[in-house]
């Protein structure tokens, strides 16, 4: 239960604190470093670290001299980071421990096969089979009186081995793609060269650079940033954000950036932060059953109701047949060891009627099928974090996508601009050579500096002595837009202070700076940069052609508007750059003006389609998927690239946020089945929209995000799809799947394997039910008629290994085909068991159950059997017959509709494997353990009969395919 386990962290970090307060009471002067830390090179230890941070502890942070006195005695430097030297970093890992979390031991394959052991339908047969043991060497002696005893140990050996088996696989590939759940790089400066690297990589006195969305990788300090909120909730449970800065420096291990950036210095990792403390006291529970499998579990209790009727009812008419036979022979008041065998016998089939009954392989089933489709969608650049995921995204009706990264490459360049009034295109340098000599001096000075100061990103000199550019892609092309100007970004840092900087999000649609201006007096200028047309409307004035300053007329405010309606047409993202003249005093906790400003000008991004997403789009409309563009972006950008993608048609609406969030419910009602386009959404209007397609219009929805801000949109969603290379850490963590490549291409894969999924438990399901059908009717038919089961306990335990474990592993491990992505999807009101599955339940049941009665009542006469042992042969022709029936219905269920079922099946070798290894079992126990299994050697003529009548089973699926439903 989350919350409980929420509960528990919570208590257990307020127990902490406490803890750390009363140590913090002690006065610090007395720390002294300890011989080994000394004899390494530093002059704090770990311990102290970890006091420091986790308590909060000003009063010691000042003893060590602050922040810098902290990296002094880490031997770091905040600029440059750690040394590149490798023994030092060796010591400092030896000294200080890795940024790692002991992992909980894994289950060991002794522990599942005790679990699977306690299967009450097992233990009872294996009472059965203890008493058999006793009574039967007690009257036949040894070996003889054993052999029925020991069958079905054997047959209950051979299942708990093979579920085990299984479980222990599942447990392995589990925890392998855990492991992949928690790979997480960040930005860390080491050597003075800024890198991505893996958060298990790093030590105290690492520099590391945080940004909104972030996961806190380590306990640390915050060295410098702006407007840094941190989300405790995942620690503390409070709901409310915490501010960091110079007076409260502390950042804990597990916790989010909500807003602001920040450089953070690693003073503590691994399990001795506070949540790896905390992680090694609580432990979490596993994955919650998934919706299928909970509907899955509702069928079997209600099929194991009826089997467990059937069973009384079998062994009531089974023991009334003895008790009537020892009647007419005057003989019911003498019973015989024997005859109590008998009745052992009868209890031990209708045991093993409810084993059969039972479609305990439903569950096994589903897990099999979504480990599997999870392993093979790792492959295919999607992670899937809860396993409720693959089945749902089977049933999606619509998908809400980002434009940016995901429909789009995110390589982004400014191919146009509109600087002091003036359009150009750029892209090489003649033209940014040609466009730097015609613009005033003046305007390139504030252009330049509104480029590089009011910026997220970041350039640097990578390894290689080569200059690199990093932060978002938008940030990228701006960046790389300056130096194409002649920019120098150190320089223009350097000329100005900063004073204030508040990073875009997509709730405010722009990011703001405030710089000091040393040469100018310490003047300040404000910068903003954003959506062309929330910057725009801030603006007052505008830079003309001749780097003049004047009012913004009418004429000048629609020739600017015409501009960014022609960038957007042209598939161009629009930005905006102003900046305005800061009057009196400015503190860091005064809020960037948001009017006032003067317009620098427009840049036109391109950021191209990706390939193959027209093609998958396609794909999606074919399979009955709508598909949505939600975008921040400009309007007429939106629909350019949505016509481009496929998405928009000639019927479909495109609307912007504002204009959505006016709207009246019934005017959504109408509205919302039209959407293709929403661009200028803020997040509330993905949400919005995501719930009114869930609740009102009862579609499975889902959705995309990379930003701190989709979290809500993600949650709301049936299936939430975050971004592996923009997404941030928070995002990721509120979706269900983790698309890798950022590709709407990988999207369309994940529902393909959905859709896998969800059929392949279909054909399961309609296998299972045909051998449960079968085998009830056949046992409880022959047990009313004659008084005798032709199936035994052993048969019937062999025939539940066939269809529960090795049918789920043949069937639940189908590989998807193109054909899936033809039909519509199931939705959220679809039925499981489909009318096309009934009719191929009950025609295969019909034929199975005929030749058996059929082998039955004429079956001696029809292979001319005669003797004593004439009765074994028959009842091993039907039990051999019985299971080739199943071997070729295994066949018959890969497709449900289609009549070639061969297709395919050689490049799924699990199948192959399978159907082959059931058979040289078949072989065995018909041949070799007769002894055990109630069986007898057979002629060749008659195993020739026996797999003849399981494969006339095909040609009759296939022409009840055939019959319309």
């Amino acid at each position: 239960m989350p919350w409980i386990f929420q509960e528990k962290l919570r208590i257990a970090v307020l127990v902490s604190k406490a803890a750390f307060q009363f140590i913090s009471s002690v006065s610090p002067s007395d720390y002294t470093v300890p011989p080994e830390v000394k004899a390494a090179g530093f002059d704090i230890c770990a311990d102290e670290l970890g006091s420091i941070v986790e308590g909060h502890d000003v009063k010691k942070l000042r003893f060590h001299g602050g922040v810098n006195g902290i990296a002094q005695k880490l031997c770091t430097s905040t600029n440059d980071g750690l040394p590149k030297d490798v023994d030092a970093l060796n010591r400092r890992q030896e000294l200080f421990g890795i940024n790692k979390f002991a992992e909980s031991e894994s289950k060991s394959f002794w522990v599942f096969v005790w679990e699977a052991l306690h299967d009450m339908t097992l233990m009872i047969l294996a009472v059965c089979a203890f008493v058999s043991l006793i009574v039967g060497i007690a009257t036949e002696g040894w070996p003889k009186g054993a052999h029925d005893g020991l069958g079905i140990v054997a047959s209950i050996m051979l299942v708990v081995f093979v579920t085990a088996t299984s479980d222990y696989r599942q447990s392995l590939q589990f925890k392998d793609l855990d492991k992949e759940k928690k790979k997480i790089s960040i930005q860390v400066t080491r050597n003075g060269f800024r890198q991505k690297m893996s958060i298990y990589e790093l030590l105290p006195g690492d520099i590391v650079h945080l940004a909104i969305g972030d996961q806190v990788p380590a306990d640390g300090l915050f060295v410098s940033g702006f407007s840094v909120l941190i989300d405790e909730s995942s620690l503390t449970g409070e709901s409310e954000p915490v501010m960091v800065g110079v007076e409260t420096p502390f950042l804990l291990s597990g916790t989010k950036v909500q807003d602001g950036s920040c450089k953070m210095l690693i003073t503590t990792v691994g399990m001795r932060t506070q949540w790896g403390k905390l992680m090694a006291t609580l432990s979490e529970g596993g994955d919650d059953e998934t919706p299928l499998q909970v509907k899955l579990n509702g069928v079997a209790t209600i099929i194991g109701k009826i089997g467990l009727f059937f069973a009384v009812i079998t062994f009531a008419v089974l023991v009334q047949g003895l008790v009537v036979r020892k009647w007419k022979d005057g003989s019911h008041v003498d019973w015989s060891a024997e005859e109590a065998m008998e009745m052992l016998e009868y209890f031990a089939i209708a045991v093993t009627i409810v084993v059969v009954a039972v479609p305990e392989g439903l569950p096994l089933a589903v897990t099999l099928s979504l480990a599997f489709a999870m392993k093979k969608m790792m492959n295919d650049k999607a992670l899937v974090r809860h396993l409720a995921a693959c089945e749902t995204m089977g049933s999606a009706t619509t998908i809400c996508s980002d434009k940016t990264g995901t429909l789009t490459t995110n390589h982004m360049t400014v191919v146009k601009s509109c600087i002091c009034m003036s359009v150009r295109e750029v892209g090489n340098p003649s033209k940014f050579a040609n466009m730097k000599s015609e613009l005033h001096d003046s305007a390139l000075k504030l252009l330049l500096q509104s480029i590089f100061n009011n910026t997220g990103g970041e350039v640097v000199m990578s390894k290689e002595g080569k200059r690199e550019i990093l932060g978002t892609p938008t940030e990228a092309a701006i960046l790389e837009f300056g130096l194409s100007l002649g920019g120098d970004f150190q320089a223009e840092r350097e000329a100005v202070k900063l004073v204030k900087l508040e990073p875009f999000n997509s709730t405010k649609k722009r990011m703001g700076a405030v710089v000091e201006l040393p040469v100018e007096g310490g003047r300040l200028r404000a910068h903003s940069k954003g959506a062309s047309e929330i910057v725009l409307a801030s603006c007052e004035k505008v830079i003309n052609s001749k780097g003049e300053v004047v009012a913004l007329d009418d004429s000048s405010l629609k020739f600017l508007q015409a501009t960014i309606d022609q960038f957007a047409s042209e598939a161009l993202r629009t930005l905006c750059l102003a900046y305005k003249e800061v009057q009196g005093g400015f503190s860091p906790n005064d809020l960037i003006p948001e009017s006032g400003y003067t317009c620098i000008g427009i840049v036109g991004i391109k950021d191209p389609v990706r390939p193959g997403v027209k093609e998958s789009v396609a794909v999606c409309h074919a399979a009955g998927i709508a598909v949505r563009m939600v975008t921040g972006d400009n309007i007429n950008t939106a629909k350019a690239i949505a016509r481009e993608c496929g998405i928009l048609t000639s019927d479909g609406v495109a609307i912007e946020g504002p204009v959505f969030r006016e709207k009246s419910q019934a005017e959504l009602l109408e509205l919302i089945p039209k959407i293709q386009v929403m661009a200028r959404s803020s997040p509330l209007d993905k949400h919005t929209l995501v719930k009114h397609l869930r609740t009102t219009f009862d579609d499975v929805v889902a959705v995309t995000g990379d930003g701190t801000n989709d979290a809500p949109a993600l949650h709301e969603a049936d299936i939430g799809l975050a971004m592996g290379i923009a997404g941030t850490e928070v995002a990721k963590e509120s979706a269900d799947v983790i698309i890798l490549d950022d590709n709407f291409s990988t999207i369309v894969t994940v529902a393909k394997w959905g859709r896998s999924v969800y059929i392949n438990i279909q054909k399961f399901v309609q296998f299972q039910l045909t051998v449960n059908v079968v085998a009830l009717v056949v046992n409880f038919s022959s047990a009313c008629m004659t008084g005798s089961a032709p199936l035994t306990a052993v048969q019937l335990l062999w025939v539940n290994m066939i269809m529960d474990t090795l049918g789920a592993l043949a069937l639940a491990t189908e590989p998807p085909n193109n054909a899936l992505m033809k039909r519509p999807p199931v939705g959220r009101k679809g039925h499981f068991i489909t009318n096309v599955m009934w009719r191929n339940i009950l025609g295969q049941s019909f034929y199975q159950f005929l030749i058996i009665w059929k082998l039955q009542a004429s079956g001696k006469s029809m292979f001319e059997l005669e003797g004593s042992d004439s009765d074994l042969v028959l009842n091993t022709i039907i039990f051999n017959s019985f299971v080739f029936c199943q071997v070729f219905n295994e066949i018959s269920s890969r497709e449900m509709e289609s009549i070639n079922v061969f297709k395919g099946m050689l490049n799924n070798y699990v199948f192959v494997m399978v159907l082959v290894a059931t058979v040289a079992f078949q072989i065995i126990i018909i041949e070799f353990l007769g002894t055990f299994a109630n069986t007898t050697h057979l002629t060749s003529h008659q195993w020739g009969a026996c797999v003849l009548i399981g494969f006339i089973g095909m040609p009759i699926a296939a022409i009840l395919k055939l019959v319309p439903v």
